[in-house]
């Protein structure tokens, strides 16, 4: 076990953990609702410290990330674990197992390990993913300031459900996150996920005042979150953010305790995008509907094709380091300048 950052001693041996707004008190001998922090005589540990459950090789893509390193690819690594229960989970076989059956065995896998086999794999970047890296704090900090020593991306992909001081503890080692937007309603949150809207919010702003590149994922369920007021107030709620903010507006696919409900038709994925776009959004895409447009990168400034994807593949690009050929427009991101757009 591993000493969990962000808590503070109550009375009785019972501790106060300061990662997520669940706020957990934790007495002793017990864990946090996430089931992957526990108090042992008044110390709050993490149990999955070093226990990497699913490690693979991802293009960026396919967080979705548009606009960090196009192209590349991102060793992308989960402990089991999540602050959420989130009816659709498309991961709960990990993501909730700890609260089921308990934290499972996983050999020992230091930072070290990690950014040593993302380096050859030629990965560009790390990414925290598949679960939820909140509850993984620790381990996914000591990675991300590993991976910067050794020249690599780190990058979350989160339902946002997060302090803002555990936002500003990893701000200096995190390059990039794509924040779950699940809905623009405090009731969705509360029935579907077990969480609150404000405190994503709140996070989300967190995230964009430590300078840390973000883009928004709203998965779009048919009846729950795609009223067009809805979408409106997400779409506003993003572009006061920043116009640059890239938003995916993405299909939902039956899963876990929600099989009974229809995927998205592709018309309602196509309306949420043109809500953003008309609220002054730059870059807003459409995902889980490949080939039905919506996922190219167009500039801003003159509308010239700078990337065009099919899938998680980059097919074609014009730009180099983020600048458009046709106009000189600057595509925010992260991109290296001194190739083309990878």
């Amino acid at each position: 076990m591993h000493e969990a950052l962000l808590y503070e001693h109550k009375s009785e041996a019972a501790v106060r953990c300061g990662l997520c707004p669940h706020a957990c008190l934790i007495p002793d001998g017990g864990t946090g609702r996430c089931g992957v922090r526990a108090n042992r005589g008044g110390t709050l540990y993490s149990l999955v410290y070093g226990r990497s459950i699913a490690e693979h090789v991802d293009p960026i893509e396919k967080k979705p990330l548009f606009h960090v390193l196009p192209g590349s690819r991102s060793y992308s690594i989960a402990t089991a674990g999540c602050n959420l229960n989130c009816r659709h989970c498309q991961n709960a076989d990990i993501a909730h197992l700890p609260r089921l059956r308990g934290v499972p065995d996983a050999d020992q896998r230091p930072p070290e390990a990690i950014v040593a086999a993302a380096l050859a794999t030629g990965s560009r970047s790390i990414s925290c993913t598949y679960t939820e890296p909140t509850v993984y704090f620790e381990y996914a900090r000591d990675i991300a300031a590993c991976a910067r020593e050794a020249g690599l991306k780190t990058v979350f992909v989160t339902n946002g459900f997060i302090t803002p001081a555990a936002v500003e503890m990893i701000a200096p080692f995190l390059d990039a996150a794509n924040i779950d937007l699940k809905a623009f309603s405090d009731g969705f949150y509360r029935d579907i996920c077990g969480a609150r809207l404000q405190p994503v919010l709140d996070a989300i702003r967190c995230y964009r005042r430590c300078g840390i590149w973000i883009e928004i994922t709203t998965l779009i369920i048919s009846g729950l979150n795609d009223s067009p007021d809805e979408l409106q107030q997400a779409a506003d709620f993003i572009a006061a953010l920043g116009e640059d903010v890239p938003w995916h507006v993405s299909a939902f696919y039956p899963a876990h305790r929600m099989a009974d409900r229809p995927p998205t038709a592709p018309a309602a994925l196509h309306a949420a995008r043109a809500i953003g776009l008309a609220a002054g959004l730059r870059y807003v895409y459409t995902g889980n509907i490949p080939g039905q447009g919506g996922e190219d990168t167009l500039c801003h400034a003159c509308g010239a094709l700078l990337i065009r994807r099919r899938g998680y593949a980059v097919a074609s690009r014009a730009a180099r380091g983020g600048v458009c050929p046709d106009c000189g427009a600057y595509c925010a991101g992260i991109f290296n300048h001194a190739e083309a757009m990878p």
